[in-house]
């Protein structure tokens, strides 16, 4: 796969360092709408060329686009890419409305190429390690789940936090995506949701960079609270949070009939994975038994290559997210339960392997 990579902010960073591991992906080029910093990230990189964003969508040699843009973006760059007949792979959300998100799939249904979403974290051995766990009935019948993230605020260390405080950002469009996408892998989709939230600071002030110090103005919410009503009938509990300082709680904590599942940060690729049975004495770490181990982010391109329209990170499941969180918060205004249009597949499992082994 010859990958074009468009965005060469603070997350590309992560990407580069992936690239030289991933077997079947090749980066060919980047393009940013600062020139330096995609001269900063091609630096070193042979065979890399830094292009315009123009360049880079019409370039012969890319097959496929690596959208590292900011959210509002992300549906135009992919609609473009796809337009130009490329395949396209979006960093997470998938798109910032649920109509963008479906526009580009209908796009690509109809140009034949195949597009993918992050997070691909779900791939690694924490989440698949919790999904072997379930599928295998160590807790029994799931019954309900509880998903947990709070931070006080991007802004304390992101130089360029703006756009985490408007519609498109905020806790549960920015991490949301982790824990969703993780509660789909392990639990199925999801059928409707009750959503809540709160947001009780207008400002917010860039703590680290060049702009500390200036203040920047909040126009989403950034305390969500929802319920999310999965097809197969578990209950699954969401908070997500940029106001709350810290929790003792497990980022995910899936409840059974025989026991409860601690399931590490969906934000990371690894983890222990926890068991405390009924009848049991206490905590059990259970081992590794799936995903791909040592995996980082770019994983899911890996899985692109070597899967196609099988993908495991597909934009399907990215959209059914994003649907999801959308209506969390159209909830959240309405006080009415929202019915979720979309349905997917549990993505298939994942045998334990290394990443380099071609999946």
């Amino acid at each position: 796969m010859k990958v074009g990579m468009i965005g060469c902010g603070v997350i590309s960073r992560q990407y580069l360092a992936s690239f030289d591991e991933l077997p079947d992906v090749q980066l060919v080029a980047v393009a940013d709408l600062d020139r330096a910093r995609a001269e900063a990230a091609a630096e070193g990189r042979e065979g890399v060329r830094v292009l315009s964003v123009d360049e880079l969508i019409a370039d012969a040699e890319v097959d496929t686009v690596l959208n590292l843009t900011i959210p509002a973006a992300h549906a135009d760059v992919d609609l473009r890419a796809i337009a130009a007949g490329k395949n396209v792979y979006s960093e997470k959300p998938f798109a910032v409305t649920t109509q963008e998100g479906q526009r580009v799939l209908t796009a690509a249904a109809e140009a034949g190429v195949v597009v993918g979403s992050a997070p691909d974290t779900v791939l690694g051995t924490g989440t698949q390690t919790a999904r072997s766990a379930i599928d295998d009935g160590t807790i029994g019948t799931p019954i309900a789940a509880m998903a947990t993230m709070v931070t006080p605020g991007h802004e304390r260390w992101h130089p360029q936090p703006d756009f985490y405080y408007v519609p498109g950002g905020g806790p549960l469009l920015d991490m949301g995506p982790y824990y969703i996408h993780a509660l789909v892998t392990l639990l199925g989709p999801v059928s409707e949701v009750i959503g809540a939230s709160s947001r009780l600071r207008s400002e917010r002030t860039i703590g680290s960079g060049p702009r500390a110090g200036e203040v920047i103005p909040v126009s989403t919410d950034t305390h969500v609270t929802g319920v999310l009503v999965h097809e197969s009938g578990v209950l699954s509990t969401l908070v997500m949070s940029f106001d709350a300082v810290a929790t003792t709680i497990h980022p995910i904590e899936i409840h059974g009939t025989g026991g409860t599942l601690a399931v590490p940060d969906p934000n990371h690729f690894a983890g222990d994975v926890e068991v405390r049975r009924l009848g049991g004495d206490g905590w059990e770490t259970l081992p590794v038994a799936a995903g791909y181990a040592e995996a980082s982010r770019g994983i899911g391109l890996q899985d692109m290559a070597t899967r196609g329209s099988d993908l495991r990170a597909a934009g399907e499941l990215g959209q059914h997210v994003l649907e999801v969180m959308n209506a969390v918060l159209a909830s959240s205004r309405s006080g009415s339960r929202e019915e979720i249009t979309s349905t997917v597949q549990r993505p298939a499992a994942v045998a334990l392997q290394d990443v380099r082994v071609t999946a």
